[in-house]
């Protein structure tokens, strides 16, 4: 490691992480980014491709460390490799610069990688579905949700702000926009399925 740079096992690279340490992770982002650029540089890639597909890989990395559902059966390098290799193979099937399916090609390291991955698609899924579902309730409904529950605002907070009458018409007003917005919200990701 560079001067001044701590070196960190498997084990404390994840604690550091769970401390919110900064430099571990800025230490961990250089450390294995050479094996992944190498692997997309050889693989039809270009440098900017392979930075993107190693910050997404350490995104899914760093989610389950802090989320503390990572149960890692390989080392993070093993680990980081079958995120990052899944998700530029899957680039790959996408831009159709590809012949083939993902299924063709040698099978993953058993890392449970693939499917952290496939739990950070699905997430990822919900939440775009979540803001077009959002986009498309409107005003006054949008306004109400965001501030019940992305703002923590209590009911009467919003029952001022909106001009509502008392603290209970403004939460029978939430729950029709809720109802609305479940509504909204499983149209729109079936249509995207």
């Amino acid at each position: 490691m560079g001067k001044g740079q701590p070196s960190y096992t498997d084990e404390e690279f994840m604690a550091a992480i769970r401390r919110d340490d900064d430099r571990a992770l800025a230490q961990l982002y250089r450390l294995h980014f050479p094996m992944i650029s190498h692997y997309v540089l050889q693989n039809s890639g270009t440098d900017d491709d392979a930075k993107d597909v190693y910050q997404e890989g350490v995104m899914v990395f760093y989610e389950k460390v802090r989320e503390g559902s990572l149960e890692l059966s390989c080392q993070i390098k093993t680990y980081l490799y079958a995120v990052c290799r899944r998700l530029w193979l899957k680039r790959l099937a996408e831009k159709t610069r590809f012949g083939g399916s993902l299924d063709d090609h040698e099978p993953f390291l058993e890392t449970g990688a693939e499917a952290d991955l496939e739990r950070a698609e699905e997430r990822e899924l919900q939440l775009g579905t979540m803001a077009q579902a959002l986009d498309l309730i409107g005003e006054p409904c949008r306004s109400l949700l965001e501030g019940f529950y992305l703002l923590d605002k209590s009911m009467q907070q919003l029952t001022d702000e909106f001009g509502y009458t008392n603290a209970d018409n403004a939460k029978n007003q939430k729950y029709k926009c809720l109802v609305r917005l479940k509504k909204l919200f499983f149209n729109q990701y079936q249509e995207s399925n």
